[in-house]
C-alpha cells in the first residue's frame, strides 16, 4: 500500500498508471531488502526509487518529522542528473514535508554547508562533493536509512569506485542500499556483493522491446554534406525540441554557431561550461526559449528535457551503451520519438556494426530535400490551428482595410512571404555516393553588380555575406555569382533577373546592421584586387622596392665602398675537386696560412689546412721520427679510467721487489718502505715513524 501523500502527488502529475520498473520496486516483499534494479532509460527509475525508499523513511506516517541529520542519499554521476533527481522528488515529497538538498559540483559550497546545517531529509549530489562534505564534517551520515546510487555503471566508468567506497564505508550498516543502473556489469555485481545484504534483483529490462516508443533511422550523406542534413533533418521534421549529439567540445561549437546563424533558437552544453552556464542551458529548453540543445555526452545520461521528439547524433557514438543513453532522451514515459544518425558514406559499415550490436532495427533513408522541405512547409501551413481560430472585431476591421487596399491575392503573397520569412531555406544536398569532383563553372548569363559598404577592415567574409544577401535580399544561392571582397568594400554578382527582387526586398537600400548596397552602372575591375595597404602582400612591387640603408657597425665610420675585403673563410671555399683557376693556396712564406698566390700546378696536392690538422700532423711527423731514431716517445693522454687501471697494474707488479728489499718494521714485517704497517689503518701520532720517511709539514 502506497503512502497517500506520495499517491496524491503522482495523481495531481497525471500518472494514471505506474511504469513495470515502478510497480517492482513497490511489491511489499521488498519493502525491507537490498535492491539491484536494472531497467531501460527513460522507464521513471526516479519516481521508483522515490516511492521504494518512502517506507523506510516515513515509516506509517503520511508526513515526514522535522528536518535533522539527513535520513536519506541519493548520488548521481553527472551534475545535471543530480538536479533533475533533485527536482523529481520534489514535487513526489511535497506534501510530505520533506525537505531536500543538493550537493554537487560547480555549486556554492558554503550555500550547501548552510542547507546541511538547516536539516534535510534527504541529500542528492555528485560522488565527489559529497565526499567532500563528508571528510569536512559538512554531512552526518549517522543517521542515513536509506542510499541509492542512481546510474551506478556510470559511477563506476567515470572512475568513482573509489569515492563511492568511501560514503558506503562511512554510512550506517544497518542501512538499505539501492542501486538502479542500465546494465549490470561484473563491476557493479562487485560492489553489490561488498556493500549490500542479501540483495534482490529486479530487471525490466526483457519484458519489452529496447526503446520501443523510439523510431531509429539512419541516414546515409555524402561526407561533406553532414552539416547540412542537419539542418534539413531539423527544419523538416520542426520537433518541439531537439538534441544534436557530437562527440568532442569542438564539434558542439562549431555545430552550435552554425545552427545559430541558420535563424534557430540554440543552446550548448559541454563539460567546458560553468554549471551555471549549463543550468541556464537546460532551463532555457525547458522553458520553451530554445528548441535545439547542441551536446557532448555530458548530457546523455538521465536529462530529461520536456517535449523532446528528436535525437540527432551528429557523430556516432563510441559504444552501444553511448547509442541507448543517448537515444534514450526521447521516447520517455510513453511518449514517441526518433532517434536519427547522421552517416557518411565513408563509415557506414561502422553503424551498421554499431546498430547491429545495440540489437536494433534501424530505417535506411537520406535526408530531407530541399523541394520536401518547402512541400512540409506549405502542408503545415495549411494545416495550421489559425485557420479556424474565430476573427476578433479589432481582426475583422483590419481585414477590411486591407480588402479595400490590396487584391486577395496581393494578401496572400504577403502572408506567404511573411510564414516563409520565419525559416531558413533549406539546403541543397548532393547524392550520399558523390564524389569530391572539382566544380564546373558554369555559364551565369547576364549580371548585376553590387557594393556593399562592409571590407576586409570590418571582417567581412563570403561564408557569413551569402545566407545574409539571401535573407534580407528575397533571393536564393543560385543568384548569387561571384562575391570579391576588397579592403573597403565588397563587390556582388547577381542575375540580371533577380537584381529587381533585390532592390525591392531591400526597400532603403539597407540589408542588416547597417550595410548598405548600391546597383553600379558596370562591373568593377577586379583584375588586381589590393591586399593590404600598400597593395599586393606589402604594397610594393618587386622592381619598385627602395633599397636598404646601409646599417654601419659599431665603430664604423666609412662609406660601403671604402670597407676592406675580408678573407675567406674555410668553409666558404669549395672542396678540391670542383676548383678551377681561380682557387687558392697557402703560400711558403707564411707557414701553411691562406694566401692569394697560387698556380694550378699546386692544387692538386693541396688540402685545406686547420688548426686541428695541422697540429695532428706535426703530433705524427715527431713520433715517427722518435720511433726511427729509438728514442722513447711520451705516450699520449688516453682515457683515464684506463691509465689508472695501467697506473695500478705497474704498482703490483713492483711491489714484491720493494717488499723484498725493505723487509717492513721490526714489529710488522712486510710492510712497506717509509714505515707504513703493512695492517689497517695509519699509524697513530705517537708511534715512530721510518727512518727515511719525510719530516711531517708543519703550519
Amino acid at each position: 500500500m502506497m503512502i497517500q501523500t506520495l499517491a496524491d502527488a503522482l495523481a495531481a502529475k497525471g500518472y494514471e498508471t505506474l511504469t513495470d520498473v515502478q510497480q517492482a520496486v513497490t511489491d511489499p516483499e521488498l519493502q525491507d531488502a537490498d535492491l539491484l534494479v536494472s531497467a531501460q532509460t527513460g522507464s521513471g527509475k526516479t519516481v521508483a526509487f522515490g516511492i521504494a525508499i518512502a517506507k523506510t523513511l516515513m515509516g506509517e506516517a503520511e508526513v515526514l518529522p522535522h528536518a535533522a541529520a539527513p535520513l536519506a542519499l541519493v548520488i548521481a554521476p553527472t551534475r545535471e542528473l543530480a538536479l533533475q533527481v533533485k527536482r523529481e522528488l520534489d514535487w513526489l515529497y511535497a506534501k510530505a514535508g520533506a525537505r531536500i538538498a543538493s550537493c554537487v559540483g560547480g555549486m556554492d559550497q558554503r550555500t550547501e554547508r548552510r542547507a546541511l546545517e538547516r536539516g534535510a531529509h534527504i541529500v542528492v549530489g555528485t560522488p565527489g562533493r559529497l565526499r567532500d562534505h563528508i571528510t569536512r564534517k559538512a554531512l552526518d551520515m549517522s543517521e542515513l536509512k536509506a542510499v541509492v546510487l542512481d546510474e551506478a555503471d556510470e559511477m563506476l566508468d567515470l572512475g568513482f569506485r573509489e569515492d563511492l567506497e568511501f560514503m558506503l564505508g562511512e554510512a550506517p550498516e544497518e542501512r538499505r542500499t539501492l542501486m538502479f543502473s542500465a546494465t549490470v556489469s561484473a563491476s557493479i555485481t562487485k560492489l553489490a556483493q561488498n556493500y549490500q545484504r542479501d540483495a534482490k534483483r529486479v530487471s525490466t529490462v526483457s519484458k519489452q522491446a529496447q526503446h520501443a516508443d523510439i523510431s531509429y533511422q539512419a541516414l546515409q550523406v555524402a561526407p561533406k554534406d553532414t552539416e547540412n542534413a542537419i539542418i534539413n533533418l531539423l527544419r523538416y521534421q520542426d520537433a518541439q525540441t531537439a538534441i544534436v549529439f557530437a562527440n568532442t567540445r569542438a564539434t558542439v561549437n562549431r555545430l552550435a554557431t552554425r545552427l545559430s546563424n541558420r535563424g534557430l533558437s540554440v543552446v550548448s552544453l559541454s563539460g567546458e561550461l560553468s554549471q551555471n552556464e549549463r543550468t541556464h542551458s537546460l532551463q532555457a529548453m525547458r522553458d520553451g526559449r530554445a528548441r535545439v540543445c547542441v551536446a557532448t555526452d555530458v548530457a546523455a545520461r538521465g536529462i530529461d528535457l520536456p517535449n523532446l521528439e528528436l535525437v540527432i547524433h551528429a557523430e556516432l557514438p563510441t559504444n552501444t551503451e553511448g547509442l541507448l543513453h543517448r537515444s534514450g532522451r526521447t521516447g520517455r514515459a510513453g511518449r514517441k520519438g526518433i532517434s536519427a544518425l547522421i552517416v557518411p558514406m565513408n563509415i557506414a559499415r561502422k553503424a551498421e556494426r554499431l546498430l547491429k550490436w545495440a540489437k536494433i532495427d534501424a530505417e535506411w533513408t537520406t535526408p530531407p530535400s530541399a523541394d520536401m522541405i518547402r512541400a512540409r512547409d506549405t502542408e503545415r501551413l495549411m494545416e495550421h490551428a489559425m485557420w479556424n481560430e474565430v476573427i476578433s472585431d479589432e481582426e475583422a476591421g483590419l481585414a477590411a482595410d486591407l480588402m479595400g487596399k490590396f487584391t486577395p491575392e496581393q494578401i496572400a503573397s504577403a502572408c506567404l512571404k511573411m510564414h516563409r520569412a520565419q525559416f531558413s531555406a533549406p539546403e541543397e544536398l548532393s547524392p550520399p555516393d558523390a564524389k569530391h569532383e572539382p566544380r564546373e563553372k558554369r555559364d551565369f548569363g547576364p549580371s548585376t553588380w553590387f557594393s556593399l559598404t562592409i571590407g576586409r577592415t570590418k571582417n567581412a567574409e563570403a561564408r557569413w555575406l551569402l545566407p545574409m544577401l539571401c535573407r534580407s535580399g528575397n533571393i536564393n544561392k543560385a543568384d548569387i555569382g561571384a562575391i570579391r571582397v576588397q579592403q573597403e568594400e565588397t563587390f556582388v554578382e547577381l542575375t540580371e533577373a533577380s537584381s529587381g527582387r533585390f532592390i525591392a526586398a531591400l526597400g532603403n537600400g539597407e540589408l542588416e546592421d547597417g550595410i548598405r548596397a548600391t546597383k553600379l552602372d558596370k562591373a568593377p575591375n577586379l583584375s588586381t584586387p589590393p591586399r593590404g595597404k600598400h597593395g599586393a602582400k606589402g604594397g610594393f612591387k618587386r622592381d619598385e622596392r627602395p633599397a636598404k640603408p646601409h646599417r654601419k657597425g659599431p665603430g664604423e665610420d666609412h662609406a660601403p665602398s671604402d670597407r676592406k675585403p675580408s678573407k675567406p673563410k674555410s668553409s666558404q671555399l669549395r672542396p678540391q675537386n670542383q676548383r678551377d683557376d681561380r682557387a687558392t693556396a697557402p703560400s711558403a712564406n707564411k707557414g701553411g696560412r691562406w694566401s692569394p698566390e697560387l698556380t694550378k700546378d699546386t692544387q692538386a696536392d693541396y688540402k685545406i689546412p686547420t688548426k686541428k690538422s695541422e697540429d695532428a700532423g706535426a703530433a705524427g711527423k715527431a713520433k715517427v721520427a722518435a720511433k726511427d731514431a729509438d728514442i722513447p716517445f711520451p705516450k699520449p693522454k688516453g682515457d683515464k679510467k684506463r691509465d689508472a687501471e695501467g697506473k695500478k697494474q705497474r704498482w703490483k707488479n713492483d711491489k714484491p721487489n720493494k717488499k723484498a728489499k725493505a723487509g717492513g718494521r721490526d714489529d710488522k714485517p712486510g710492510g712497506k718502505p717509509g714505515g707504513k704497517p703493512a695492517g689497517k689503518g695509519k699509524p697513530r701520532k705517537d708511534q715512530p715513524r721510518g727512518a727515511n720517511a719525510a719530516p711531517r709539514r708543519t703550519k
